[in-house]
């Protein structure tokens, strides 16, 4: 057997991402597209990496939540997009992705390498039967993303002094380049929302353009969905880090 990498994250991912090469680095990278949904977050820069392993295009892929009673619905969605992203990158021949520390660890370790779903996944065990997909759980969370990452972008904007009609007017295309903007982008994209530089800056989660008499109160609940992202992502850094010392 030749190990092509190990890379285990001691201390942070972020240091484990950058030690690794090769095969074992692609994979890193394809970990970074998986999202914890509530958090709008990537599992990477969340630490929830337990560890990340290639052996003879064979990736093994440990993820570690907060608590160990985190929802089992996000942690399904997390483990079975990790597989997906794992499986899909050039070399891989073989995606081990595993939940640690998890009191639905067994259930949802075994469906998602069963290609189950999260009702097959969950019928007969002691978790508790589900009675949905969840599909619409992802969306409802991606429009969520959607509302707290226009915050992220027009917040500075008006700081700067721009008005609600000035706002209201705007495109993708006016709005300054950032990271937030991409993110914008991308959520829209997901959504079936066009994103392109002409397309309406401020839009709801349908899709519609938000005029600028309903801008006061589109903008104050994308702060709110935006508080509240802030305040669970400071929560669970806190409890990863007492429980694995990150």
């Amino acid at each position: 057997m030749t190990l092509l990498s190990d890379t285990r994250a001691l201390g942070s991912n972020a240091a484990a991402a950058a030690a690794a090469t090769g095969l074992a680095a692609r994979v890193w990278e394809a970990l970074r597209t998986v999202r914890d949904p509530e958090l709008d977050s990537d599992v990477v820069s969340l630490d929830f990496v337990g560890s990340c392993s290639v052996s003879d295009g064979v990736a093994h892929v440990s993820l570690r939540l907060p608590t160990y009673f985190c929802a089992p619905n996000f942690a399904f969605l997390m483990v079975a997009d990790a597989h997906d992203a794992v499986s899909a990158v050039d070399g891989v021949t073989r995606a081990d992705v595993t939940l640690a520390d998890h009191f639905a660890s067994d259930a949802i370790n075994a469906g998602v390498a069963a290609r189950a779903g999260f009702v097959g996944s969950m019928a007969g065990t002691e978790v508790g039967e589900a009675v949905a997909e969840l599909d619409d759980l992802r969306r409802t969370f991606t429009e969520r993303a959607l509302m707290a990452g226009t915050d992220l972008v027009v917040r500075p904007i008006m700081r700067e002094g721009a008005t609600p009609e000035q706002v209201a007017a705007m495109t993708l295309g006016d709005a300054p380049d950032s990271a937030d903007l991409r993110r914008l982008r991308a959520r829209r994209r997901e959504l079936g929302i066009p994103a392109d530089d002409g397309d309406p800056l401020v839009v709801d989660p349908s899709g519609a353009t938000v005029g600028v008499d309903a801008l006061p109160l589109h903008l104050r609940k994308a702060r709110s969905y935006q508080v509240g992202v802030d305040a669970n992502t400071s929560i669970c850094r806190g409890q990863l880090a007492a429980r694995y010392g990150v």
